[in-house]
């Protein structure tokens, strides 16, 4: 507790016949805990946002994925979080097989390329010209095959996943970091930034764009409609894995770790502008940094109602603003 003293002013007033006045001050006890008080509040609030932003930028890798699906078909791609998670199975196969950590990730995200690739080629592609519906369902097919499937061959134990940021803390003055959190930060932002700069400084890359945002005139100019798909679910498979990898170590490995990641992702994607892929970036970010805050701040959240907070986020975003931060509006002609 702390108490008041009088000020050396006070005695002399006191003489002066002014014996009502009463000259009082904190003492310095009292305002030195009061400024470590403040120290304390200030650091964990640094922890919190920087916790925040390694787990949005999760979200944002895996909303980025769904992004580059529904700006090519126009649907949601359900199964991405279980195709990230079946990969990063792999992934640890590897690793327990003696292959170097990012080598077992550099030899994943090529699989996870190939595979998705080739998974639109052989699945998606004839039914490409189907109704949504009819593409949402297989999606989903898709979803409880790849989950059924890790659980046959893995098993639904819950494994460790190795990481690969060094278990020290940083210091950053009087803050202390996790290093897991900043290298989670570091990956993947330089992930997204070289997808950036793969469509917006590439040929290859301004031609899926082209295709996906202008798909008829992208034809008369003979920029192959299909591969070019076919290439944004590798690339969107690749954006998946990265969040799984990134992921594993933080919440264990098991056939369903990436089913709630997968909602924070959507969260993420609607928040931002489901069509806008620096909206799902953003959204990703701000979505991390809000749940981490509303968990550490307000008791009755705690880490129990993060996702319903997430869903709420969904529903709110869709009433008030459906394109999202970053999306565009459609203009339909009747």
């Amino acid at each position: 507790m702390c108490f008041l003293q009088r000020s050396e002013a006070s005695p002399r007033r006191e003489a002066a016949g002014n014996r009502g006045a009463k000259d009082l001050r904190p003492s310095s006890g009292c305002a030195q805990a009061f400024f470590e008080r403040e120290e304390l509040h200030i650091q964990e609030l640094a922890q919190q946002v920087v916790s925040g932003l390694a787990t949005g930028s999760i979200f944002a890798s895996l909303a980025l994925a769904l992004v580059l699906i529904y700006r090519s078909m126009d649907v949601i791609n359900f199964a991405q979080g279980e195709l990230a998670m079946f990969t990063t199975f792999i992934a640890w196969q590897f690793t327990e097989q003696g292959m170097p950590l990012w080598a077992a990730f550099a030899a994943t995200m090529a699989i996870s390329f190939a595979g998705a690739v080739a998974l639109e080629r052989i699945v998606i592609r004839p039914i490409e010209r189907a109704p949504q519906l009819t593409i949402v369902i297989v999606t989903l097919g898709l979803l409880i095959i790849f989950n059924g499937l890790a659980g046959w061959i893995w098993g639904y134990e819950l494994k460790s996943f190795p990481s690969p940021f060094p278990t020290a803390p940083i210091h950053a003055g009087n803050v202390t970091f996790s290093s897991q959190d900043l290298g989670v930060i570091g990956v993947t932002l330089a992930a997204l930034l070289l997808i950036y700069l793969f469509f917006s400084r590439t040929k290859l890359g301004l031609a899926m764009r082209a295709a996906a945002l202008y798909p008829a005139e992208s034809r008369v100019l003979g920029i192959p409609q299909g591969w070019m798909l076919a290439l944004g679910w590798g690339l969107a498979a690749v954006m998946g894995t990265l969040s799984g990898l990134m992921v594993a170590p933080i919440v264990f490995l098991d056939p369903n770790m990436m089913q709630s990641i997968v909602v924070y992702a959507f969260a993420a994607a609607v928040l931002g502008g489901i069509d806008s892929p620096v909206g799902a970036v953003v959204g990703g970010l701000v979505l991390g940094v809000t749940l981490n805050l509303l968990g550490t701040y307000v008791d009755f959240i705690g880490t129990d109602l993060r996702l319903p907070v997430a869903f709420a986020i969904i529903v709110g975003v869709l009433v008030v603003r459906p394109s999202g931060m970053f999306g565009h509006r459609r203009l339909t002609r009747v």
